[in-house]
């Protein structure tokens, strides 16, 4: 059977009956038919003062064409606890419909491991993702109608940029405003895709409806003449933003195949943006759970790394363990067996391979000093001899591995991570970032560039360097820094598959998201606004006769 009808054929439980698992009443949650919810934001406030839970971070190695089924991992992990009796949680990422209708596919897992219902939430959800649509779009809006009306402000350039959430090339650079209107001001602009908009990433680390409100009015939209920045609030735009997002910051309850709870929340890219699910959700489960499982998109250099030196620094979070996800299938592509060959057992496949392995263990093990274990998403055309070595070469570094058959067994194939895991959270740590507040923004970038990345040092376009400079001169400079770059390599080069030494990190591009409280700076040739396939998974997506969607994976 197919995801989608694994799980439309699995009965799932009312929504107020997987809340009361989690200790929430009917009055802490807002319905959204019989299989979704709001959790209200008092939740966390009144549980403020109470333990928290488990923090489990789910990573991976650098992604490959081939999938490497890291929220599939994700969700086996949580039904593998609650298999061995453990209270878990999961706290994930939504789903774009950029990916859901171009080359991913859905992002609620696959097999036996899925949060449901799968349609729903790899579709509209309960509209989060439209709200933060509408309430970057009303921004351009009152930005564009300001100048029309007179350009008070002294707007000289504008820097804010419209989005959609879907995947479209040809919005990467447009002309606006040539109706021919007496006192229209035609410009050039350009959209993002919205899960790369300063308004995601604002509503994945605002604390409360009262911040969210406070980091949409300090949203940098512009410049006048003196290069002074202007801000939404001084258009008295971030109350009404802030009406638009005044459900969509309520964190969403869900479920699992198997009835875990699932709080599914936010959903920003981490290749061009942070990769986070909300800060308001993470903390939520932590108060309700005693282990919580979240997930970092991509690989550990780019979800890892912006979890760790943003996400945790914004919240002040740690985790207790971090899972590192592999497959053979994976691990030979890094190891430059090409796509056609990758089913044909290759130990000399495995061994270049691993070399990406152990770099991602390194970073999270002794640059970060965090306890790691590799999940190994098994399949069943998996070669034992290549797995054996994989695990003879783990241990010799002392790396726990699990061989995880969560698609396949659900749960059950979860069981021995989980319990690998209940251990490996109480051991000691010695967590650090990379880099300091204080850090010049050039620092925070070669620090990462060289001891994540591996490069030998970064080199900056012109406009790089000034509009570093414009940014510390402004008083910006302690910002995180959120490095935009191809998920497929350690370099800035997709095809760098191997990470080869001797080489920089190029830096084309630094925009100040003083909303969000970080700089995002653009390495390589990087988007953000994908575009779609040459084959879109949208021309597999159809409706039948009896209103059942199909072709969603």
């Amino acid at each position: 059977m197919t995801d989608i009808e694994i799980a439309r054929n699995t009965k799932l439980e009312r929504i107020d009956k997987i809340a009361s698992k989690i200790g929430l009443k009917e009055e802490d949650i807002e319905f959204y038919g019989n299989h979704k919810a709001k959790i209200s934001n008092e939740v966390y406030e009144k549980r403020r003062n109470q333990k928290d839970g488990k923090l489990i971070l789910v990573t991976a190695i650098s992604p490959t064409p081939l999938g490497e089924g890291k929220t599939t991992m994700s969700i086996a992990i949580a039904d593998g606890l609650q298999k061995i009796g453990k209270n878990a949680i999961l706290a994930l990422r939504e789903p774009s419909l950029g990916p859901v209708f171009g080359i991913k596919g859905g992002a609620t897992g696959g097999g036996k491991v899925q949060i449901a219902p799968m349609e729903e939430i790899n579709l509209h959800f309960t509209g989060d993702i439209h709200a933060i649509t509408a309430a970057n779009n009303l921004l351009a809006s009152l930005i564009d109608n300001h100048i029309y009306f007179g350009n008070e402000l002294g707007l000289e350039q504008v820097t804010w940029k419209r989005c959609i959430d879907l995947n479209d090339r040809q919005l990467r650079k447009v002309d606006t405003g040539l109706s021919g209107e007496k006192k229209i001001v035609p410009r050039q602009d350009c959209f993002d895709i919205t899960v790369a908009s300063e308004i995601m990433a604002i509503l994945c680390l605002a604390e409360n409806l009262e911040d969210l409100k406070e980091k949409l009015g300090n949203i940098v939209i512009g410049y006048n003449k003196e290069g002074q920045p202007i801000y939404s609030k001084q258009l008295k735009a971030h109350g009404a933003m802030a009406v638009l997002l005044k459900d969509a910051i309520k964190p969403n309850l869900v479920q699992t195949l198997e009835h875990t709870p699932a709080i599914i929340h936010g959903g920003p890219f981490a290749n061009i943006a942070h990769g986070c699910n909300s800060i308001i959700a993470t903390r939520t489960a932590l108060k309700l759970a005693d282990y919580v499982i979240t997930e970092a998109g991509f690989g550990a250099d780019l979800g890892a790394e912006k979890f760790l030196d943003i996400k945790c620094r914004k919240a002040d979070l740690k985790p207790d363990a971090v899972v590192l996800v592999a497959t053979i299938k994976a691990i030979k592509y890094h190891g430059g067996v090409e796509k056609d060959k990758i089913q044909e057992p290759n130990i000399e496949g495995i061994k270049k391979g691993l070399d990406n392995v152990y770099r991602h263990i390194d970073n999270l093990k002794n640059k970060f000093g965090l306890n790691v274990i590799v999940a190994l998403n098994r399949y069943a055309q998996d070669n034992e001899e290549e797995i054996e070595y994989l695990e003879e070469k783990l241990k010799e570094k002392e790396i726990c591995l699990s061989l995880v058959e969560g698609w396949a067994k659900g749960g059950e194939g979860a069981m021995d991570i989980a319990n690998q895991l209940t251990k490996l959270v109480e051991q000691p740590e010695n967590f650090k970032m990379m880099y300091q507040d204080e850090d010049t923004i050039q620092e925070k970038i070669l620090k990462v560039a060289t001891k994540i990345y591996g490069a030998k040092g970064v080199e900056y376009s012109e406009e790089a360097r000034q509009e570093i400079d414009k940014i510390e001169t402004l008083g910006y400079g302690n910002l995180p820094v959120c490095i935009a770059k191809t998920q497929y390599s350690f370099s800035d080069n997709p095809k760098n598959l191997e990470g080869k030494d001797n080489y920089n990190i190029h830096v084309t591009k630094v925009e100040l998201k003083a909303g969000a409280g970080f700089v995002v700076v653009l390495a390589g040739k990087i988007m953000t606004m994908p575009g779609l396939p040459k084959m879109p998974a949208a021309e597999s997506i159809d409706i039948n006769k009896n209103g059942e969607v199909e072709g969603i994976f």
